[in-house]
């Protein structure tokens, strides 16, 4: 299994929000490397789900439930989407911070290319914040 991290703002689709709907489609990717990360997700991969521009931090986990597909969203054939659920909340979200303070953490891959709206997490360092987020 592969960890990732998700990022949206809260106000276009929220942890909240993925927990009311149970499942979403995480389309309007447009950046080739997240685009890569999104076709090298495999179902059953976690994600952590990570509020930008507002709160700025992880917040929960999401479970890829169906792999890499045509985005609806657009006619063009480069970009693809997945399907994830909720899986758990954080006890404590984990703030950007937190991510850059940490010795373990601060060379993640969403810390040092944050524009990516899907990045690679180590297992290590998804072990790491959800002993930060309190799980």
């Amino acid at each position: 299994m592969n960890h990732w991290l998700l990022k949206s703002e809260p106000s276009a689709y929220s942890w909240e929000q993925l927990k009311k709907d149970k499942k979403t489609a995480w389309t309007g990717v447009r950046n080739y490397a997240a685009r890569n990360n999104l076709k090298a997700m495999k179902k059953g991969d976690l994600c952590f789900f990570y509020h930008s521009n507002e709160g700025l931090h992880i917040v929960g986990i999401a479970k890829v439930v169906k792999e890499f597909y045509q985005d609806p969203t657009t006619e063009e054939t480069a970009w693809v989407c997945i399907d994830i659920a909720p899986e758990k909340q954080l006890k404590k979200p984990v703030t950007l911070a937190e991510l850059k303070k940490d010795k373990m953490l601060k060379d993640m891959q969403f810390v040092k290319i944050g524009r990516l709206s899907c990045s690679v997490v180590k297992p290590e360092e998804f072990d790491k914040v959800c002993l930060l987020g309190g799980l």
